[in-house]
């Protein structure tokens, strides 16, 4: 007997049409969801990846072929999985707390007991101090993080994530992506597998245990292979840019058969060049410096903490530097983008910035090695210490009674400085970082700031050693 979670046994799909004829849309396909694994399925837009996954899940009945649960027919029963989509999907008039409570609501499951389960779940993805905000409050990395704890907290014995990445920006992507591999290499969260589907080749690379590509006309597999790369994986090694090679060749050479290389060998990777120029990009970070300096006070860049997390990442990852103008090409980046999370990550002590280079400094590498909690402390330290209006909001709150104030009195405080959407913009920012760092919580029904109770650290461990990276020739 197979020890699969899941085999699909000779399953297609196929709709009727008017003439009597039937369009196949998914192929006669055999496949198996392991225990233990992540499993990528990778295929072109519109090739059949999500009506694929779709019968996996029990959401669409496949036309023909059996569907098998732990060796037995699921028989109409619905198998225990949970869904991360691509648009969020979220429900606007509930909160962060509410919409992770909802399938288990749904489930019947008492309301202390969910009121538990939904905040345990959002402590392990990094959104405690978020459980009253509202979907228009987020950004879309922390949208897609409620749907990661909306999914976890009903503990499905298999995780389906449909592109879950594809709509947020680069690094609030690698982040999330970061994060979501650490919740699974330490055991954090209680699903047996992962299945996801993505159209991103170096994603199914860098994530998963095995990997599926899928043709087209119909959808059929057309390669199906295991990765033996220990995390974390590095992109630049020969055998990653290896297999990235292999399953570009198979999704776009649909004709040819490609032998999937067995042993690593050397790549030389070219790097893209045109378009942007540095002398542009030089006067274009002037241009936002000299707007830092003239401010009469301090303005916060406006960068979201799921991208000021990826590029401190990214750039640890990359041997601590890098030219911004490499970056931003190879990023497919403007300027006016990435400048603010660069900004963002100097303000904050997590890297420097001279001459065109961005330079991680020890405190960032010690942000990139941290796990999700250590990060959000680590977070809070460098917030307090070089974000003014943060540092105001945490004393008066401390000093307030009853610990809470009006957002009012900080919209007041900005007004005299600023444009009026630039308060707004202001205030936003810094509503995202102190409720990330759980410096305070934000009611905005009754526009109140409320102090929390600081984040506890982890475990401690000793400090990783740094060596400054040598000076570029």
């Amino acid at each position: 007997m197979s020890d699969a979670i899941i085999q699909a046994v000779g399953i297609e799909k196929s709709y009727p049409q008017a003439d009597g004829t039937r369009i196949q849309v998914v192929g006669v396909t055999n496949l198996e969801v392991e225990p233990g694994k992540i499993v990528a399925l990778l295929g072109p837009s519109g090739c059949g990846k999500s009506t694929l996954l779709r019968m996996l899940t029990g959401l669409a009945q496949p036309s023909s072929g059996t569907l098998l649960w732990h060796s037995k027919p699921l028989d109409g029963q619905m198998p225990n999985v949970a869904i991360v989509f691509q648009s969020f999907a979220l429900f606007p008039w509930l909160t962060v707390l509410e919409n992770v409570e909802a399938p288990l609501e749904a489930k019947g499951v008492a309301a202390v007991e969910r009121r538990k389960r939904a905040l345990r779940t959002l402590d392990t993805v990094g959104l405690d101090g978020f459980e009253t905000a509202y979907p228009k409050e987020l950004s879309g990395g922390m949208k897609q993080r409620v749907g990661f704890a909306r999914a976890l907290v009903v503990e499905p014995e298999v995780l389906f994530m449909d592109e879950p990445f594809s709509a947020l920006d680069v690094l609030t992507a690698e982040n999330l992506r970061g994060e979501l591999l650490e919740l699974w290499l330490n055991k954090k969260m209680p699903a047996s597998a992962i299945f996801i589907v993505t159209h991103n080749i170096e994603e199914a690379v860098m994530l998963a245990d095995r990997v599926m590509v899928l043709g087209r006309n119909p959808a059929r597999i057309r390669s199906d292979f295991n990765i033996r790369l220990k995390h974390p994986r590095d992109r630049k090694s020969a055998r990653f840019v290896e297999l990235v090679d292999y399953i570009y060749k198979v999704m776009t050479e649909p004709e040819v058969e490609h032998e999937l290389p067995d042993a690593e060998t050397t790549a030389e990777i070219i790097l893209p060049t045109g378009g942007l120029t540095k002398d542009v990009l030089k006067g274009s970070l002037k241009k936002q410096e000299g707007r830092m300096r003239t401010s009469r006070y301090q303005l916060l860049p406006h960068a979201r903490v799921g991208g000021i997390a990826g590029l401190v990442e990214l750039l640890h990852d990359r041997g601590g530097r890098e030219d911004l103008f490499r970056l931003s090409e190879e990023l497919v980046m403007d300027v006016e983008d990435l400048l603010p999370i660069l900004e963002a990550c100097v303000l904050l002590g997590f890297a420097t910035l001279k001459e065109g280079d961005v330079q991680i400094t020890p405190q960032g590498v010690i942000f990139a090695d941290a796990d999700i909690q250590q990060r959000k402390v680590l977070f809070r330290q460098a917030a307090l210490e070089h974000v003014t209006i943060l540092k105001q909001i945490d004393s008066i709150l401390k000093r307030k009674s009853d610990h809470s104030i009006a957002d009012e009195f900080f919209h007041d405080i900005l007004d005299e400085h600023f444009s009026e959407d630039e308060v707004q913009r202001q205030f936003e920012t810094a509503m995202n970082w102190g409720r990330y760092a759980e410096i305070f919580d934000y009611d905005r029904e009754k526009g109140r700031l409320v102090q929390t109770e600081p984040p506890a650290p982890s475990e401690p461990s000793a400090a990783p050693s740094v060596e400054t990276p040598a000076p570029k020739s």
